[in-house]
């Protein structure tokens, strides 16, 4: 089963929602061996429109392969932006995005998510 959502890491996101500056969403994705990648894919479909309806958008993705630092791979590697942290708490927050987050869990046997911003003084 995926991880449960950290709350401390929920928390301090939370509190930066205000501040109106877009985040990146670094998702590392491993799936279930027997039809985790077609779920993540019925995933990926229903939550499209609703990336979109907050202004969010896929920078890049691709798959992993094995690694050379740590020990597990990842099947897939996910960059999201959105133009605010408030964008992402409304998506997930909303009851259509609770209706369709069960698939993302369905598809997974591990998911991390990270918040990232640019660093000072890089494009």
């Amino acid at each position: 089963m995926p991880e449960q959502p950290n709350q401390e890491g929920f928390a301090a996101f939370s509190a930066r929602a205000g501040d109106g500056m877009p985040v990146t969403m670094l998702n590392l994705l491993a799936f279930k061996p027997d039809g985790g990648r077609e779920r993540y894919e019925e995933y990926g479909a229903a939550v499209a429109p609703l990336l979109e309806g907050v202004g969010g958008r896929i920078v890049w993705l691709g798959e992993a392969s094995s690694p050379l630092l740590g020990e597990e791979p990842w099947d897939l590697v996910a960059l999201v932006e959105y133009p605010s942290r408030q964008a992402f708490l409304d998506m997930v927050g909303s009851e259509e995005y609770q209706a369709i987050a069960h698939l993302r869990d369905e598809a997974l046997t591990r998911g991390e998510l990270h918040p990232v911003d640019a660093a000072p003084g890089l494009p």
